[in-house]
Order: C-alpha cells, then sequence, then structure tokens
C-alpha cells in the first residue's frame, strides 16, 4: 500500500511539472506550487522547506542586472563580445563559444547571448563558412556559464543546498570553470567538422537560386567559377547587397569586386560602461568573500562557534547594494529597471525554482525510505546516473534551476561526495534537449542560410551534437578536476 501511495505521489509531482512545461512561464512554478498543495492537503504529508534564500538570491541578482540593463551596462558587454568576435573571423568556431559562455558568467544570465545571434551569424556568414557551427556551438556553450557563474539562478540553488558540505564557492567555481573551458574547446574541435561547406549544402544552393540569399563575396568567386553568374536581387533582408558585386576584368575573368561589409555595430548608452563596471565589481567582490571567508563578519552560531556569514546572505547583500549603487550613480529611475526584460526573466526564474523545489522537497522529505535509499543505492553503485538524471531532467523541465533542486538533495543524501556531484551538476547542459529555449530557435530564424535547423525528430537538430560533446567532456574534465580540489 505504501509503494502505490509512493507511485501516486510521484505521479503528481511529474505531472505537475509536465502541466508547468506544457503552460510554459509562470505557469512551471505556479504547479509546483499546486503540487504541493495537493501533496500537503490531498496525501497528507508535511510541507517541505520553503527555498527562501535561494528564491532571494535570485531576486538580488536580476534585480542588480536589470537596474545594469536599465543603465545600458548589458549593451556594453554586448559591445565588447561583438567586438571580439568580429575581429576573429577566421577562428570564429572557437572564439565565438568562449565568447558566449564568458559573457553568460559575468551576467549571470544566458540571455545575453540573444544579441549576440546576430553577430556571430553575420561574421561567419561574410566570410564564407557555415553559420551553423559557431551559432551552435555558441548555444550550447552560453549554458555552461550557468554552472559556472556566481550570479546565476542556479548557483543560487546550488550554493544552498551545497551549505555544510565544506564544498562552497570557491570549490565549486575550480570545478565548474576550468570544466566548461575544456568542453568549449572540445566543442570547437568537433564542431568546426560539422555540416558541409556552404558550397556542398543543397539547400543553401537551393536558397542562392532562389534568390532568397545573397552569395558572399568571400564565396563569390568559388561560386561563379562552379556555377556561373549568381543570382542577382536583393538581400534576404530586403536591403541593398552588402556583399559586393561580380566584375569583368579586361582579360574577361570574372573575380569577386571587395566586399562592403561594414562591422557591425551596437550603440552603447551613455554611462552603459559604467554600469557594468559596477555589476563586475559586485561579482567579483562576491567571489571574493568566497575565496577568503575571513573576509567575512562572524558570528556564534546555535552551538555557540563562531562562524562567518553564509554566502547566501553575502550574495543578496551585495547585489542589492550593487542595484541601488547603479541606480544612484548613472540616475537611473527604479521605475525603468522594473520595466526590464531581465527582470521579468528572472522574476519566471524564481517563482519556478520556488514551486518545483518546494513540491520536490515536500514529495522526497516524506518519502526517504522509499526513494531516497533505492535511488541513493543506485546512484552510489554508479554515480553516472547522477550526470544522466541531471541532463534528461533539465531537458524535460528546461529549468536548471528546479532540476538542481529536485535532483542534487538525492544525490547528497545517497552520500556521493561533494566533488563527484558538483562535477556531474553542469549535466544541466540537457536543457537543449529539445528546441524549446528561445536562443535556439532564434539561431534557427536568424541563419538565413537554412544551415541551422530542426528536424521532425524533436531530439535532432543542430544542436544535438555540440550539446552531446559538451556534456560528456564538461562531466569528464569535472571528473579529473575535482580529484585535486580540497574539501
Amino acid at each position: 500500500m505504501d509503494i502505490a501511495l509512493v507511485v501516486l505521489q510521484g505521479a503528481v509531482v511529474i505531472g505537475a511539472i509536465a502541466m508547468g512545461v506544457r503552460t510554459g512561464g509562470l505557469g512551471l512554478g505556479l504547479w509546483g506550487v499546486v503540487g504541493t498543495v495537493i501533496l500537503v492537503f490531498g496525501f497528507q504529508l508535511p510541507p517541505g522547506a520553503i527555498p527562501i534564500d535561494a528564491f532571494f538570491i535570485i531576486i538580488a541578482v536580476i534585480t542588480a542586472s536589470s537596474a545594469m540593463q536599465a543603465a545600458g551596462g548589458i549593451d556594453y558587454l554586448v559591445s565588447i563580445a561583438s567586438r571580439i568576435i568580429q575581429r576573429n573571423p577566421k577562428r570564429l568556431t572557437y572564439v565565438a563559444p568562449v565568447v558566449a559562455f564568458v559573457f553568460t558568467v559575468l551576467s549571470g544570465t544566458s540571455n545575453i547571448f540573444f544579441a549576440l545571434i546576430p553577430v556571430i551569424y553575420e561574421t561567419s556568414y561574410r566570410n564564407g563558412q557555415r553559420p551553423e557551427r559557431a551559432l551552435a556551438a555558441s548555444t550550447v556553450t552560453s549554458g555552461l556559464g550557468i554552472t559556472a557563474s556566481p550570479v546565476s539562478a542556479a548557483m543560487a540553488a546550488y550554493l544552498v543546498l551545497m551549505d555544510g558540505t565544506g564544498f562552497g564557492l570557491p570549490q565549486i567555481l575550480l570545478i565548474t570553470v576550468p570544466a566548461a573551458l575544456v568542453a568549449c574547446v572540445v566543442t570547437s574541435f568537433v564542431q568546426q567538422r560539422i555540416g558541409k561547406d556552404l558550397l556542398d549544402d543543397p539547400v543553401y544552393l537551393a536558397k542562392v537560386e532562389a534568390g532568397t540569399v545573397e552569395v558572399p563575396a568571400a564565396l563569390r568567386e568559388r561560386y561563379d567559377a562552379r556555377f556561373g553568374a549568381v543570382a542577382g536581387g536583393t538581400t534576404a533582408t530586403g536591403g541593398t547587397t552588402t556583399a559586393g558585386t561580380t566584375e569583368v576584368d579586361g582579360s574577361g575573368t570574372r573575380r569577386a569586386a571587395p566586399a562592403a561589409a561594414e562591422p557591425i555595430q551596437h550603440p552603447v548608452p551613455e554611462g552603459g560602461a559604467t554600469a557594468a563596471w559596477i555589476f563586475v565589481s559586485g561579482t567579483l567582490l562576491i567571489v571574493l568573500f568566497g575565496l577568503f571567508p575571513g573576509l567575512r563578519p562572524a558570528f556564534p552560531d546555535d552551538e555557540g562557534e563562531v562562524v562567518p556569514i553564509g554566502m547566501s546572505t553575502v550574495i543578496e547583500m551585495i547585489m542589492f547594494t550593487v542595484a541601488l549603487v547603479i541606480i544612484l550613480v548613472r540616475k537611473v529611475k527604479p521605475a525603468k529597471v522594473v520595466e526590464q526584460p531581465l527582470l521579468k526573466a528572472g522574476f519566471v526564474a524564481a517563482v519556478a525554482l520556488f514551486g518545483i523545489a518546494w513540491m520536490a522537497d515536500t514529495f522526497i522529505s516524506a518519502n526517504e525510505e522509499t526513494i531516497i535509499e533505492p535511488l541513493g543505492a543506485m546512484i552510489e553503485s554508479n554515480p553516472l546516473l547522477l550526470a544522466v538524471a541531471l541532463f534528461l531532467v533539465a531537458g524535460l523541465t528546461t529549468s536548471q534551476s528546479a532540476t538542481t533542486n529536485t535532483l542534487i538533495p538525492i544525490a547528497l543524501a545517497a552520500g556521493l561526495g561533494p566533488g563527484v556531484i558538483t562535477a556531474m551538476w553542469p549535466s544541466l547542459i540537457g536543457v537543449w534537449l529539445f528546441p524549446a529555449n528561445g536562443s535556439q530557435i532564434a539561431s534557427v530564424e536568424t541563419d538565413l542560410t537554412g544551415s541551422t535547423k530542426l528536424t521532425q525528430v524533436p531530439v535532432w537538430h543542430s544542436f544535438t551534437i555540440p550539446m552531446l560533446v559538451s556534456w560528456v567532456a564538461v562531466v569528464l574534465a569535472g571528473l579529473l578536476i575535482q580529484l585535486v580540489i580540497p574539501v
């Protein structure tokens, strides 16, 4: 009978998550709360721990991020990333993924990647490269930045769960950052060899023949030599072509005229750089307090032992202070901060974390013997199952923070070492499993060549191979690195 009840309760949890994914947005968190209501009032389970610290860390971080966005700080970061990408066109498949990763780490959100998508596409296409290679790799590696950022929503949840294990922010970052960089390089190496060159791609050639996309100057001479004159007309964006024209010299030989490819500019509002540096300074200060606990104020705990204040409190204090400093220094109206897209997205993430984490803790805490012991035994005997579980649940829920709160407590209860768990944690890269994320859809829509694509099979698309390569690389690298990280 007990097993039957646990199965029914598990069905409620899974059903709430499924309905939340289907509803989208705030729905994931709200369905999580409804699931908690059913477990408490219907099955008489005691309510689990409310994830207050994780919730308010997210609120603090997104408030600071939104203040930075309102002051033009995001535009400043994007302009820097854009310049780096455009200055390295020949190494784009290697440079763009690392840039996407680094800027996600600094900002705590992969939303910053949206502004880089057209830059990566234009840079790759102007230089005759297959856009899919850089676009798909960069989309995926931007997700790795979530588990390497001290100010991401998933890190907020993870820090709270790891409190008391001896594994704080410094130890976590010492594993996730280098492991992610290794994954970026490995993914780029593999991705550089994915797909046909544009002049061998029938989909692209059909688009050229139909006049929906213009052949860039970098490919013009080779195209003419193989297929003859280029189809005329305007660019697929409706403007006049910037790729140059085909000219005939005195001997009658066709050659490519110089391209009029102007660099893509990202205007930065006055004071945007100041706002960005205030935010980045706050992020670095958080890392500093994490590295050196002695810098934090210390007070007696319940047992009378003097201990430094927790990193959750530090992050909340610093990020709320950063938000106010940006508002005061850049004279940003508070009402403008509330209107920013980052604040809306962050609030959705906070509610999703709140609802799903509360429901998961309610279910797991009430069924420790039935759930945790057998699952823990499986994970303990084969730790790689944790990586698989994180990957799949992240793909199904599309929420890194909710997945973290659902599965990490099980791994901790199973007695898995914090270093091993941290090495597995970036398996949240499975969030790209289904093409349900804005970055994936935006990349596909931006790539007018048709090289970046989805298919009728939901789990097979341009992002599948880089996602799988990143997953394997980041976990293996993390498992090796954690062997030398002191607890």
